[in-house]
């Protein structure tokens, strides 16, 4: 299964003037007119509906950036999973109305709220989202943050869906004063798509050291395979069974556990069909969601995301990464970032099931080298992919494009 190349519809779509460059992301200027020690107070306005890798983020955000001297608030336009399931339960999380994609009521009442919160900044993180908090941002005259966790025009498998959200999200933010990218990749397409430079900057996405894992990868028994997503076409699950079929027509004896539930049934449907016309039943658990990432990557021997397109840079490779387990994955995007081949892990091609399968089985032949590769891996995440760091980039770009900006909440109501 591949995926077609996606032509960007809006390439040539204008965009706002650039800011002045007292206001630009990336500048090393100080906090000018605002005290330095002053705490910044930002309302992420966020989806909800899942908590898979980018809503891992904002509650990470949440949880990190008071060290960084910012005071985090959510606003969430379609509460499902994460209210329930975010570790950032002090932070104050207002719902918003919105009963379809469209409903602007929630324009309103979130620039109400940023009112009475006392909020400095508004920090959309999707299509949907961007759309609520720029109208918010243009009534209340708060600077708008936008953050890109995968490229929008090629999200997912459906083009027109596709083409739907990077209209809504490019014209969401075109008065955004800056454009956080998870990944130099990611960065590289914002600014290809139309977004002046000087507004975009990459903040790598990172996640919680740990300990590594208590069992020795590969030491004993049946070598235990995971991945771990919001299962969709883009992952490339289908790729990652027909791997583990080829491995058993190879003789070798391995189980696959996927963790996460599905983006739709039908999809978990066409799953499970796949699982069995290629006899490995017995060898596939399907755990369906979780939020104890961390509980799961204790069972694995080693782990494989086979995406094949559409990762930003992704929060399971990091949290592998950090357990210290020898990882595979899809040479996509912002992966490459992450996990040098050969030195921190393996990279595949996307889409390609003997590559796949002939990594798992290089790791299988070697599994001193693999450990080292996973050592490295975890080595690599606490220098360079932490949460801290993470928190501490996103906290430098708010105060560095709110130079110059006089504080408003006197001017409040």
């Amino acid at each position: 299964m591949t995926s077609a190349p996606v032509v960007d519809p809006l390439a040539s779509l204008p965009v706002a003037d650039s800011l002045a460059s007292s206001l630009a992301v990336g500048a090393g200027t100080s906090f000018g007119s605002r005290d330095a020690t002053e705490r910044l107070r930002v309302m992420h306005v966020i989806n909800g509906e899942h908590y898979s890798g980018a809503e891992r983020v904002q509650d990470l955000l949440a949880l990190r950036s008071g060290e960084f001297g910012v005071d985090v608030e959510f606003a969430c336009v379609k509460g499902d999973k994460f209210p329930s399931m975010r570790r950032s339960r002090e932070t104050p999380l207002h719902s918003l109305r919105m009963s379809h994609k469209f409903d602007l009521r929630a324009v309103r009442e979130l620039s109400t709220l940023a009112r009475e919160r006392q909020i400095d900044l508004l920090h959309a993180h999707t299509p949907r989202s961007a759309m609520i908090a720029s109208g918010a941002a243009q009534l209340t005259g708060l600077p708008l943050v936008f953050h890109v966790h995968s490229p929008t025009s090629r999200d997912s498998t459906r083009r027109l869906t596709n083409w739907c959200n990077h209209l809504i999200e490019r014209w969401s933010i075109r008065r955004a004063v800056a454009v956080l990218c998870v990944s130099d990749t990611l960065r590289d397409h914002t600014i290809s798509a139309g977004i002046p430079a000087e507004r975009v900057v990459t903040v790598a996405n990172g996640v919680p050291c740990r300990d590594a894992t208590k069992r020795e990868p590969l030491s004993d028994g049946v070598p235990t395979i995971g991945t771990i997503a919001l299962f969709r076409p883009r992952k490339g699950t289908e790729v990652l069974l027909d791997a583990i079929a080829e491995l058993q027509r190879r003789g070798r004896e391995v189980r696959l556990r996927a963790v996460g539930g599905f983006e739709t049934e039908a999809y978990g449907r066409s799953l499970l069909e796949r699982t069995a016309s290629l006899g490995i039943e017995g060898l596939v658990e399907w755990t369906g969601f979780t939020r104890e990432v961390d509980a799961e990557l204790e069972r694995l021997d080693l782990f494989a995301l086979p995406s094949l397109f559409g990762e930003g840079m992704p929060m399971v490779v990091l949290e592998a990464m950090a357990a210290g387990l020898p990882t595979i994955a899809s040479e996509v995007e912002g992966v490459p970032q992450v996990i040098e081949h050969g030195r921190h892990g393996l990279l595949v091609p996307p889409g390609e099931v003997a590559p796949l399968a002939d990594a798992i089985e290089r790791m299988l032949d070697d599994p001193e080298s693999a450990r080292s590769l996973g050592r490295a891996g975890r080595q690599r995440q606490q220098e360079a992919f932490s949460d801290r760091s993470m928190a501490r980039g996103v906290a430098d770009a708010y105060r560095r494009l709110m130079v110059g900006r006089r504080p408003q909440r006197a001017a409040r109501s």
